[in-house]
């Protein structure tokens, strides 16, 4: 086998490993953006809940604002990846 014919299947290997990463980084993104939008969702319901059951408080208007700042960072981390609503 020639130094060309060499190259080109090295050259080849890792077009196709660069791929399979990317690819599985892309599958560990989406995952990760779920997981984040799964949890805000429930800690809404859980404040949704305590809304219900309790007067409102301190630490109902916390737990809101730490929703508000989940659903932020879970928009963020999508429109990055190029998965959220915005996409420009």
């Amino acid at each position: 086998m020639s130094s060309a014919q060499q190259a080109g299947e090295y050259h080849g290997q890792a077009q196709a490993k660069t791929e399979q990463l990317t690819d599985s980084a892309k599958n560990t993104a989406h995952s990760m953006a779920d997981q984040a939008e799964n949890a805000t969702q429930r800690a809404n319901q859980s404040v949704q809940q305590t809304k219900d059951h309790n007067n409102p408080g301190f630490l109902q208007q916390t737990g809101e604002q730490v929703i508000h700042m989940a659903q932020g960072a879970v928009d963020g981390v999508k429109n990055t990846l190029g998965i959220g609503s915005d996409k420009k």
